[in-house]
């Protein structure tokens, strides 16, 4: 068993953070002058397909979506700065600012790329009006594109890094073998669509999003998974900067390229420290977003035509019955906040069970 980080390690990971914050708020007039000039701005759903989210929401039209490019932007950028000064220089500091390491942290930023491409392509294709129901890629094609990318994570998690067992807190660990591609690939299909279907406010998504990756982050840093760590610390920065902009009224949205990513990267981080089955617990919100969304879909396929919820995911529903927009944001905070600090004490107890 690894030990848990040092002081110094942790001034590391602020560093890290800070560096993230700083450099994704300079990025910033960059990224929205780029969105501005693609003219990706965000399609309102019509009055017929959802009568009531379009009424909410039709303010919001033109606003840039793909606003998730300034967090993974930030973190690719970052990663390769350090990485690159470690290389030339060798020796401290930069060796530990470079997080970049095959056994920890090149597979969950691998897999943030890729998946943001796809988002992004999905982003683009939508604002254009290109593709089924309306544009974008329908659910099937978005299925078996983050299908995809769940398979080589999980054949890699398998293969390369020799990953065949789940931690059960207060149980102990079972033996998956083969069977762990299969869990692996529904985690993380599962974790990146809950993830999309929170992002749906302004400020929702970022800020459910940073209390998850800093449990994940403080649970990395008590396993002694320095590298992980400082990955996690890096992508708090960057949501950071990036709430800054996205807060009511948001100046851009995250968009498919920013939520779907980091919901691929968080199911990552989550069976990187074998605390997969916390993962329901400290992202419980978006357990309940999903939730909401088949509980609305099967009562419509099974009660003919009859909901469950005015709107859904939930969060539009509690909008539809008068819940303003920042009250919703700022409740699902503190909620997003309590869940993940009980994942977080649930970890280390299990830690020192």
């Amino acid at each position: 068993m690894a030990s848990p980080g040092t002081a110094s390690e942790g001034v590391t990971l602020m560093i890290l953070t800070t560096v993230a914050f700083l450099m994704a708020l300079a990025f910033e007039p960059l990224v929205f002058w780029l969105l501005k000039r693609l003219k990706l701005g965000k399609q309102i759903r019509d009055e017929a397909s959802a009568p009531i989210f379009a009424k909410l929401h039709a303010a919001k039209a033109g606003t840039p979506t793909s606003g998730g490019i300034l967090i993974w932007g930030t973190v690719l950028v970052v990663a390769f700065i350090f990485s690159l000064l470690a290389n030339i220089f060798r020796g401290e500091p930069w060796l530990t600012l470079n997080f970049l390491s095959r056994k920890e942290t090149l597979l969950p930023v691998g897999a943030m790329f890729f998946s943001a491409l796809v988002g992004l392509i999905d982003d683009y294709l939508n604002v254009r009006k290109i593709g089924p129901r309306g544009g974008g890629f329908g659910m099937r094609q978005r299925l078996v594109s983050y299908a995809l990318i769940a398979t080589v994570c999980a054949w890699w998690f398998y293969v390369k890094l020799g990953w065949d067992t789940l931690h059960v807190p207060f149980v102990g660990d079972i033996m998956l073998g083969l069977w762990m591609i299969p869990f692996s690939i529904l985690v993380i299909v599962a974790t990146a669509f809950s993830v999309n279907e929170i992002d749906g406010l302004d400020g929702l998504s970022g800020g459910t999003l940073l209390a998850a990756f800093a449990a994940f982050g403080a649970i990395a840093f008590a396993q002694g998974k320095y590298d992980l760590a400082s990955l996690t610390a890096v992508i708090v920065g960057a949501l950071l900067a990036f709430l800054w902009f996205n807060i009511h009224p948001a100046k851009f949205f995250m968009g498919d390229t920013g939520a779907m990513s980091l919901g691929v990267t968080l199911a990552i981080i989550a069976m990187l420290t074998n605390t997969t089955l916390l993962l329901p617990v400290i992202g419980a919100l978006f357990l309940l977003e999903s939730l909401s969304v088949i509980i609305q879909v099967a009562s419509k396929k099974l009660r003919h035509g009859k909901k469950v919820f005015l709107s859904a995911p939930i969060h539009h529903h509690l909008q539809a019955i008068g819940w303003s927009e920042p009250t919703i944001v700022m409740r699902f905070w503190v909620i997003g906040g309590v869940t993940a600090a009980i994942g977080l004490v649930l970890a280390l107890l299990d830690r020192a069970y």
